[in-house]
This record gives C-alpha cells, sequence and structure tokens, in this order.
C-alpha cells in the first residue's frame, strides 16, 4: 500500500520537473534569439547559456539532446522568420519549420555530447568547445550549409567583438558560450567564476588595440540604394522596375555631386542583382562615364556561356565592364533549387526556377580605383572563407552587396550586417554594405557604424572609408583557429567517453578501494 502511493508521488515530482526543464530550455533559446540583431543585447547571449547549461545538468546524453533540440528550436524558429517573406505562400511554413527542426538537431547534439564532457575538469571550458565545434558541420549541411545565427553573429558589438580579430568567429562564439557554462557553474563553486572573468577581460583588453586608422590613403565610396517592391520571390519577375530604380537614384545622386551637395566619389557601388546583364549596356556605359568614376555593379550575369551568375564587375568609365566576382555559396531554394524532386512533392513553384551557376572563388579581391576591393556577396557574409580569400588576395576594403528586397522588412537585414560589422573587426578592413531596399552602411573597421539607410527606401550614401594593409591576427591563422578548437572538441568527447565507461568505473573502484 505504502509503495502505491508513492509511486504516483514520484511520477508527480518527475513530471513536474520535467515540465520545468523543458519551458527553462525553450525560454533559454529564445532569450539567444533576443540577443541578434535589430536589438543590441548582446550581453543576453551568454544568460542563455547559463540557463542550457542548468538545463543539462546531471542529464544523460538521450535528455541532454532533447533539451539541447528544444533549446535550439526556440531560438532559429523566431530567428528565421523572415523566410515566411521570402518564401511566401507558394511554398507554406514548412520549409521555415523543416529548416529550424534541422538547424536544432545541432543544438541536440551539443546538448547531448555536454553531458558527456561536462564532469571532465574544467567542465564549462569542454562544454563550451563541444558547442563550438557543432557550428563547423553546419556549414556543410544541409543544402550545402547554412551557418546562418552563429553564437558569434550575435555580437556585432560589446565586449567580446575585439577577439574576433585574433580568432574570428570561432573564438567569439567560444567566449560567450564560455561565459554562460561558467556563469551555470559559478552558482554552485564560486572559483568557477574564472571562466566568465577570462573571456570578458581578453575581449575588454584588446578593445584599443583595434586597428582603425587609414594605412594607405582614403577612399571616397558612394553606394547606391535604389530600392525595391515587398514582394518576396516575385521579385524575380520584376526585374525591369529594380535597374530602372538603381538608374533613378544614380542619377539623382550625379544631381547631387554636381550641385556640390555630395563629394565625387573615387568609387561607384550598386547592390547585388539591381540589373541584369546579357550583352553590352550602353545606359550604364553613359551613367558611369558621366560620373567618371569606375563603379562595381552587381547583377545577374547571363553573357556566359553556363547560365547566369550572380556577379559584381567592375565597371569602368572609358572601357566599359572588366574582371569580376561571381558568388560561390548560393542561397537555397532563391538561387538554386537543393533536391528538385522532393521541394517539388511540397510545391509545383520549383519549376518556374532556374539555377544560379556558383562561381568558383577567383577574383575575389577585385582591382578598382587604385586598390584592391574584397567582394563577398549577401548571403557569403556568414561564412568565413569569402572575406578570408579577399585580404589574402589584398583588399584594402572589404564590399558586401546584398539584395535583401527579397526578405521583406523584418530582422534578416539587420542579422546580416551584424555579420558585416563583425567582420570588418576580424580583416581589420571598412566595409561597405550595398543593398537593394537596405540596410545599407558604411562600417568602420573597429564595427561601428558610420552611416546607413532605413528599409524599403531610396537612398545613397558617400562616405570616405580607411584603407587597410595589416593582417589581423584572425587572417594569419585562417581555419586553424577553428578546426583546432573541433580537434580539441572531439579529444574532449573521448576522454569524456572514457571516464564514463564502465570499464573505467570499475577499475577507478578498484584502486580506490585498494588504499584504504
Amino acid at each position: 500500500m505504502i509503495e502505491d502511493a508513492v509511486a504516483p508521488a514520484k511520477r508527480r515530482r518527475f513530471s513536474r520537473a520535467w515540465a520545468v526543464r523543458f519551458a527553462a530550455a525553450a525560454a533559454s533559446g529564445f532569450v539567444l534569439y533576443l540577443s541578434y540583431a535589430p536589438r543590441p543585447l548582446w550581453w543576453l547571449a551568454p544568460l542563455a547559456f547559463t540557463g542550457l547549461a542548468l538545463v543539462v545538468k546531471a542529464r544523460r546524453f538521450r535528455g541532454g539532446f532533447g533539451y539541447g533540440f528544444l533549446f535550439g528550436f526556440a531560438f532559429y524558429l523566431p530567428l528565421l522568420t523572415w523566410l515566411l517573406d521570402f518564401l511566401g505562400p507558394d511554398f507554406g511554413p514548412w520549409p521555415w519549420i523543416g529548416l529550424s527542426a534541422a538547424l536544432a538537431c545541432y543544438s541536440g547534439l551539443a546538448g547531448g555530447l555536454i553531458t558527456v564532457v561536462s564532469k571532465l575538469p574544467g567542465g564549462p571550458f569542454w562544454s563550451a568547445l563541444v558547442f563550438i565545434a557543432t557550428e563547423t558541420p553546419r556549414t556543410w549541411f544541409p543544402f550545402g550549409g547554412f551557418p546562418w545565427g552563429r553564437v558569434a553573429f550575435s555580437q556585432p558589438e560589446g565586449a567580446f567583438t575585439p577577439l574576433a580579430s585574433i580568432g574570428g568567429a570561432p573564438l567569439v562564439g567560444l567566449a560567450v558560450v564560455l561565459t554562460g557554462f561558467g556563469l551555470a557553474k559559478a552558482l554552485e563553486d564560486r572559483r568557477s567564476l574564472a571562466f566568465v572573468i577570462v573571456p570578458l577581460t581578453a575581449g575588454m583588453a584588446l578593445w584599443p588595440t583595434i586597428g582603425t586608422d587609414a594605412q594607405d590613403g582614403e577612399l571616397t565610396v558612394a553606394t547606391v540604394q535604389g530600392n525595391a517592391p515587398d514582394i518576396g520571390l516575385a521579385l524575380e519577375g520584376r526585374r525591369d522596375e529594380l535597374r530602372d530604380n538603381h538608374l533613378a537614384e544614380t542619377r539623382r545622386l550625379l544631381a547631387d555631386i554636381r550641385a556640390g551637395k555630395a563629394p565625387k566619389p573615387d568609387l561607384l557601388v550598386w547592390p547585388e542583382t539591381a540589373t541584369y546583364l546579357k550583352q553590352n549596356d550602353l545606359v550604364l556605359d553613359q551613367l558611369i562615364g558621366e560620373f567618371g568614376a569606375p563603379a562595381i555593379i552587381g547583377t545577374l550575369d547571363r553573357t556566359g556561356p553556363d547560365g547566369s551568375q550572380n556577379s559584381a564587375i567592375v565597371w569602368d568609365p572609358r572601357t566599359g565592364p572588366g574582371q569580376r566576382y561571381a558568388k560561390v555559396h548560393l542561397v537555397p531554394f532563391g538561387e538554386y533549387v537543393p533536391s528538385r524532386e522532393v521541394a517539388r512533392l511540397v510545391t509545383p513553384f520549383v519549376d518556374n526556377m532556374a539555377d544560379v551557376k556558383p562561381g568558383d572563388g577567383s577574383n575575389s579581391a577585385l582591382s578598382v580605383a587604385g586598390t584592391k576591393v574584397g567582394v563577398f556577396i549577401c548571403y557569403e557574409t556568414a561564412f568565413d572563407g569569402p572575406g578570408r580569400a579577399s585580404v589574402a588576395g589584398g583588399a584594402e576594403v572589404l564590399l558586401v552587396p546584398t539584395n535583401n528586397a527579397w526578405y521583406g522588412p523584418g530582422e534578416m537585414s539587420y542579422q546580416q550586417l551584424a555579420m558585416s560589422r563583425l567582420r570588418a573587426v576580424e580583416h581589420g578592413r571598412a566595409a561597405v554594405v550595398s543593398a537593394t531596399s537596405g540596410v545599407s552602411a558604411i562600417v568602420r573597421p573597429d564595427g561601428t557604424i558610420a552611416r546607413s539607410t532605413d528599409l524599403f527606401t531610396a537612398a545613397s550614401l558617400v562616405e570616405r572609408v580607411p584603407l587597410r594593409r595589416q593582417t589581423t591576427l584572425s587572417d594569419q591563422l585562417g581555419a586553424l583557429t577553428e578546426y583546432g578548437l573541433v580537434g580539441l572538441a572531439v579529444a574532449g568527447v573521448l576522454a569524456g567517453c572514457v571516464l564514463r565507461s564502465p570499464l573505467w568505473t570499475r577499475r577507478t573502484r578498484r584502486d580506490g578501494a585498494g588504499t584504504d
């Protein structure tokens, strides 16, 4: 009789504890989302990982995976709501939900592996390593990689941002997660406050050392935001309007320059796919000739034999189009359709979309206006490689042409701008973000914004930017930082598995018994 009364009480306690952990995991994931742009709440990110650490504490792998998945799903679902504006009713909500769930599996894997390494000496460090290590395969799969929402992208400003110049996005992310896990551990052991103090102090100590001064003169850059209708993927059928808008805004800027209201630029920039290119473009030839300065024009380039390419083309005021960079990392379901046969089961809309051809990664540093300009287009900002290749090619300033009109008035444009701000610090270069419909911005090498535009407005920015040659330690180390952290995480998981194995446990108990 007593056992019959105790069993329901245990079930009720288990049910309440599970409900609390479930709610805490989801709330922590949502708090992580709140740390991302457009909100300047970078300090919420470590607190989100404090919550995750407390939830998975003393759990087994299966429980850690489940709570980690829930944490990730509650994070990605609101972070990626702009996909609904992008895909529209033709696709429905399923790609948004499916992608969020797929990405949450990586957080689930991290949650499960944290239960393996958390008992190692320095548990918060190993736990943070594991979480950041799971971001690396996310740059490969699904759909050729989707690194959007990496932890570091919540830090375009704040105490951790300067670490980008040392170890790029992986080191910034590690510092954020380590601080959160360290804070959770410090609640039971004050000595673990070192895991909080060290990354915070390291970031703040580096802040005065970030180089921002010109080393090879300055460049006056003008970027044109012609604006576009807010119609998502239907913009594909309105490319003439997009082109006309940018021609009109460029002519307005030219009038201001002639009237002395704006300085004459050394370089004119159009955003990603602001026009199309099939053959000689006499209108652009004439307009750029009137400026008397070279331009970098974002085009859907159809002049090649292998189909369309999303390209940035150097346009000389005398000789016309020349050197070009073609986008390598294409947007799934935007520029190509992965698994087309499967996607057709969801919507027949895919049959109306032709795949854009990826570039080969060459010419990521374009020679123009007496310098070299590093180019990575829109979605490529989320990947580490393009910016690194630009600087290796001699780029003294970075250019990020983007067409965010596809994604509506939501948070996508601000999230992407945050990535570009982090890249500016990572590479010690000014970054010019040139968007069709906003947010366009001039970003200083320390990640701060000199000037920016609003969403869905026609506007132009003209600003002098410093040209810099010095490479950061992050650029010198390259991918070594990321794969070094992954290697350490793998070693930690293996050590954790050994310590948890029955053979090791029995041996430890036997050795301990022999010394009593």
